[in-house]
Formats: structure tokens, sequence, C-alpha cells
């Protein structure tokens, strides 16, 4: 047997990771963390040891954490506002995508490109930036901890314009690729 590898449940569980976080930071399958902890198949070798190398590497905690490299002042507009107050937003802050909030809780997201899609396909007969955000916004980015390690963050924000940081159920940063390239220099 490799070595550590009773342990691999114990210790994701203790860095506060779900199976598809760890296997993200490894590069293997979260169907492969799953069998492994599950013991249902005969482990290569240099997959445990991608496995093992990410869960030594967050409990050195040698990596920066999502709470080092996010943006503080979360800027965010109700669902019910109308589209033209974020394109006004996004053009004061110079963003490319605004999490979409019903009071304090991100319910959805809007980004430049939904908007601009949904202008070239003329959808409604309302002109859109007088329709309400509920009507274009998507899914809400991805949540993480404060603590969560900046390499989980970097594999999030390769499907994600944006992952947002909470801390005991309050929102409370933003990352989005400029950060993590901030965080580079």
């Amino acid at each position: 047997m490799l070595p550590g590898l009773e342990t691999i449940a114990i210790r994701r569980r203790t860095q506060g990771l779900t199976q598809t976080q760890l296997a993200n930071l490894a590069g293997v399958s979260q169907s492969y963390i799953a069998k492994l902890e599950a013991n249902k198949i005969e482990p290569s070798y240099a997959k445990v040891m991608a496995i093992l190398g990410a869960l030594e590497g967050l409990e050195r905690g040698r990596e920066a954490k999502a709470r080092d490299i996010m943006t503080g002042a979360v800027i965010g507009v109700q669902r019910g506002d109308p589209v033209h107050r974020v394109v006004a937003l996004m053009d004061e802050y110079g963003f490319s995508q605004v999490p979409v909030l019903d009071g304090d809780r991100p319910v959805g997201s809007i980004t430049e490109r939904t908007i601009i899609d949904r202008m070239v396909r003329g959808e409604g007969e309302e002109p859109i930036g007088e329709r309400p955000v509920s009507d274009l916004m998507e899914d809400p980015f991805p949540q993480v901890g404060e603590e969560a390690p900046i390499s989980l963050i970097a594999n999030m924000l390769r499907v994600y314009p944006a992952v947002l940081v909470h801390n005991k159920g309050e929102t409370t940063g933003i990352v989005t690729k400029a950060d993590l390239l901030k965080a580079l220099t």
C-alpha cells in the first residue's frame, strides 16, 4: 500500500476540502478521489503522490490564501436594478463581471459577455438597459472561505469569471483573474 493512503479522507476533511476541491488541486478527477477514499481502486503511484503533495502543501500553509489576494469591497447590483446600472458600474470601476444580490445574499451574476449576447439576440420588447438584472443574470459565482488556497481559486477561475469569498456566511471579498495575476507581482 502507498504511504498515507488511509489518511487521505481525514486530511482532506481537516483542510475543509470537498473531494472536488482536492481533485482540482491534485489534477485528478473527483471520482478518482471518491474511489480512492472508499478503497475501491488500485491507485496509481503518481496520482497518489500528487494528492498527498497537494495535502502537504495545504498543511504546511505555504500557499497564499483567498484573504491574501481578494478585493474586500464587493460591488454588486440588486436583482431588480436595471441593466443600465450594471453597465455604469462596469464602466466606472473597470469590471467585466458583477455579482447579483438579493439584499446581501449572492443570487446570480452578470457579465459583459451576457449583456452583449442579449443585445445581439435582441430579446424582449423592452430596451435591454431598462430590463431588470434578474432577466439576464446567470448562476452566482462560486464561493470559498477566506482560508481557501490560491491554487484552488486558480482552478475555479479557469471556469468562472470570479469567485466570492465568505467568512461565517457573510461575503467578505471577491477574487477575479486580475486579482490572481496581481498576486504574481
